[in-house]
């Protein structure tokens, strides 16, 4: 039994020395962005669009076939449902709890893990590797400034972006998609809808992919950071990165959603 508290509580400890240092890097790279000289301006802007052109535009592809999979898979589902026991009226609330509310932030945020994110922690480390890190030392470069702060600006930019198009495609995609397999006016799928969002579920769904996002890129930018000089640590801290921004992403819509609606 003492074994075990020891553990849960080194366990707890190096929870929270870990996310004192993600609190740590995001303080000083926002106060590198904001209070820096506006010198290289232009360059730091480019790397933000850079990072929103491969974060986001790249994405869209895979964006929009599983929003597509997923509104029609709900919308067929629930017409299917409802209509047995003539409750068509509860199909905006459906759609609204699943997509808006959990799923649409949610499945981004994974969409944007697996393609992106891990990107960034690969091409920190190899840039500690490769020794880059210390050439724009030498050269006078504020890496904070250049580097991680535009990458966690475009992330976080790129995964609401992507958050509102994943829900207007699983939305109304999924509509024209299920109106091959089951007949609903266009107009009574809009009015539940509509009667069943509020200015509250709209809030959340923002709330929640900015958090995503921020945490993501905080995530994969801390861990990229933390390789010291052997290329064989890029591909464990990338791991480590990927398992940690899912829990994160996880725990805290959990939280959010209790936080809101319990």
């Amino acid at each position: 039994m003492i074994e075990l508290f020891d553990y849960l509580g080194n366990k707890a400890v190096s929870w929270v020395k870990y996310l004192w240092g993600i609190s740590i890097l995001l303080y000083q790279s926002l106060k590198a962005f904001f209070t820096s000289q506006k010198e290289g301006q232009r360059v730091v802007t480019d790397v933000i669009f850079r990072q929103i052109l491969f974060t986001g535009v790249e994405a869209l592809p895979v964006i929009s076939f599983v929003a597509l999979l997923l509104g029609a898979i709900v919308i067929v589902q629930s017409i299917a449902q409802f209509t047995k026991f003539g409750a068509e009226e509860y199909l905006g609330q459906v759609l609204v709890l699943v997509i808006i509310r959990e799923l649409g932030p949610l499945l981004t945020a994974v969409i944007v893990i697996g393609r992106s994110a891990t990107a960034i922690a690969i091409e920190l480390g190899n840039m500690i590797v490769d020794h880059e890190m210390e050439a724009l030392k030498v050269i006078g470069v504020d890496h904070l400034r250049f580097v991680v702060a535009p990458r966690i600006i475009g992330v976080t930019i790129t995964v609401v972006c992507l958050t509102i198009y994943f829900c207007l495609v699983a939305i109304i995609g999924g509509f024209i998609v299920s109106r091959f397999i089951m007949v609903l006016p266009f107009g009574v799928f809009i009015e539940h809808l509509l009667s069943a969002a509020t200015i509250g579920d709209i809030f959340v769904c923002f709330l929640k992919s900015a958090i995503f996002g921020l945490l993501i890129a905080l995530i994969c930018v801390f861990h990229g950071l933390s390789v010291k000089v052997s290329s064989t640590e890029v591909p464990q801290v990338t791991t480590r990165a990927v398992v940690s921004s899912i829990f994160f992403c996880f725990a805290l819509n959990g939280i959010v959603t209790v936080l809101f609606y319990m």
